[in-house]
């Protein structure tokens, strides 16, 4: 880790919108959504209190995650354009502090856990906190093209972990749930890495545009695409959900492989500002294909 002088300058004192940023809230809202739809989904009533406290840790975790995501990564932050406005470059928050709140809440967020639906959930959670902090923030995002293909790990697994706390197991079905997540991560963020790829450059953040060229990431995502469109349709041939579910991802699957193909085809990430808007189609259907799924599974589920 290259350290660089990053403690805040204090030019203004920091805010609670400055804290509440380290949290990224962005990716919590997502992460925290996906638990639920894992919740509601998993057999059995449940206990709302229990799915409260469910969800309200795995909130913890992902703000927990944030934050010591932003203190080890702070100074790639200081160097790329979409990310220097943060708190700790920005000088608002110092390193430190972030660092503390990270681990503090990490550490809520466990034992919280713990106390509401056992050691299973809880090692679920701790293992999914250490992954994006440890294995994905400070050893593959530095190192390996691949960093976002083995680190979306980290944010597909709250559907699992909230299943795991209502039912004390785990089956296929969250399995699949995690897989769809993991399988949409490297789409998703590599059509924003292909906007950024300058910005990757200059931090020396090896993502895939940067190591292997525009051209062969978009082949990339296209085939990634051709696997999550099969694989959001399992849910189905489970039995988990039904045909409203099964409409979305099969429309949706196949507009997703539609944008994918149409990427292929055009020079996005090689310079050219017209030819980016394909790539900002796809990242911006990413999105909100991901949320129609889920939404669905909680529709569905909560329904039954």
């Amino acid at each position: 880790m290259a350290l660089v002088d990053l403690t805040a300058s204090h030019d203004r004192p920091a805010t609670a919108n400055d804290y509440i940023a380290l949290l990224k809230p962005r990716v919590m809202s997502l992460v925290v959504f996906t638990g639920l739809a894992g919740y509601v989904a998993a057999p059995g009533a449940g206990d709302w209190v229990l799915g409260f406290a469910v969800i309200l840790s795995i909130a913890i975790a992902a703000g927990a995650s944030g934050a010591l995501n932003m203190w080890y990564d702070a100074d790639i932050d200081a160097t790329m354009t979409r990310t220097r406005s943060r708190p700790i470059p920005a000088g608002r928050v110092a390193r430190d502090e972030a660092l503390m709140l990270g681990l503090t809440l990490s550490a809520l967020s466990v034992v919280t856990m713990q106390l509401a639906a056992g050691p299973f959930a809880a090692g679920l959670l701790a293992f999914t906190i250490f992954f994006y902090a440890v294995v994905y923030t400070i050893w593959l995002k530095r190192s390996t093209p691949q960093n976002i293909v083995i680190g979306g790990l980290a944010g597909a697994l709250p559907p699992a972990i909230a299943w795991a706390a209502k039912t004390g197991s785990l089956t296929l079905d969250p399995i699949i749930l995690v897989a769809i997540i993991v399988l949409w991560t490297p789409p998703h963020f590599w059509a924003l890495s292909l906007l950024q790829k300058a910005d990757y450059e200059a931090a020396k953040v090896p993502m895939l545009p940067v190591t292997h060229g525009a051209r062969t990431t978009r082949w990339h995502i296209f085939a990634y695409s051709l696997l999550l469109a099969p694989v959001s349709l399992a849910p189905v041939f489970t039995g988990l959900v039904g045909w409203i579910y099964g409409a979305i991802a099969a429309l949706g699957g196949a507009f997703f492989i539609f944008l994918a193909w149409r990427l292929v085809r055009s020079r996005a990430g090689e310079g050219e500002p017209a030819q980016d808007k394909v790539a900002r189609d796809l990242f911006g259907f990413s999105i909100l294909y991901l949320f129609a799924l889920f939404a669905a599974v909680l529709a569905e589920r909560a329904a039954a």
